[in-house]
């Protein structure tokens, strides 16, 4: 069993991973990179998991890096760095990766590495009283790791502007930015989470893992052959499967698609 994080299960086919350290605001350390890539490993390969959302347990969703670990890494040789920081990174591209979709729930503060963990998922939902801040500068290293996906969240301006100034913003600015996609209060969070989760399990699964790997493959600028060539094939192959017979089916009989869980929605 984890010992740095709480895996729970919730009806429909949800896995909850919990990052489970509050007595360090769930900052991060070997153990818990090690356990968050094998949880997501496991989710991706179930079956029975739909949607995987991330969380920490106690005030803060995290607070990044725990200072003892990077004080180790201080301490070693650049090879064991260069270890350590490949697990680190092949944990945030196993979250990018997975074909399920991702939720982040966020609470408190998300800094350094915690606000890499709010990039790095697919959607993210924050109470108002959330704040974020890339802080790696104020110990002398720099948000390598995570930039990729701090760049992608947010763009490369305010990455830049973020890394370099270290400035702590609020849940409204993350918002503005496009870091989270939504804000409620504290004491809704909860129930925003439970309906983005709920919109989610309408989605055909396959439809879905389709949809992370095409957009994954894009890039913001002209669409060039290559890419209307990609997107007209891939959608001439999908339009084929059981499950878009189905879901179509479905939506002309006008019931529920058959991977929806009962009472989560439908036509």
């Amino acid at each position: 069993m984890p010992d740095t994080l709480s895996v729970l299960r919730h009806a429909g086919g949800v896995a909850e991973l919990r990052m489970a350290r509050p007595q360090v605001f769930n900052a991060f350390d070997e153990a818990m990179i090690a356990e968050l890539d094998a949880a997501f490993a496991q989710a991706a390969a179930d079956p029975a998991v739909r949607v995987v959302v991330l969380s920490g347990e106690g005030k803060h969703f995290s607070a990044g890096a725990d200072l003892k670990w990077m004080q180790r890494a201080s301490e070693a040789d650049e090879a064991w760095n260069l270890a350590d920081a490949r697990r680190f990174a092949a944990m945030l591209r196993r979250i990018d990766t997975c074909p399920k979709p991702t939720l982040a729930r966020i609470q408190g503060a998300a800094l350094g590495g915690g606000f890499g963990l709010a990039c790095v998922c697919d959607i993210a939902i924050a109470s108002e009283q959330a704040s974020f801040a890339v802080s790696e500068a104020r110990f002398g290293i720099l948000p390598s790791v995570i930039g990729p996906y701090v760049v992608n969240a947010v763009g490369r301006r305010q990455a830049r502007r973020l890394a370099l100034s270290m400035r702590r913003i609020g849940a409204a600015e993350a918002l503005a930015i496009g870091l989270v996609h939504e804000v409620v209060a504290p004491d809704a969070l909860d129930a925003a989470v439970q309906r983005t989760v709920d919109e989610l399990l309408q989605g055909g699964p396959q439809a879905q893992r389709e949809i992370k790997q095409l957009f994954a493959a894009l890039e913001v600028g002209p669409v060039s052959d290559e890419v209307v060539e990609l997107t007209a094939r891939t959608i001439s192959r999908v339009r084929g499967t059981e499950e878009a017979r189905k879901g179509f089916a479905a939506f002309l009989a006008k019931q529920p698609a058959p991977w929806a869980p009962p009472g989560t929605g439908g036509r």
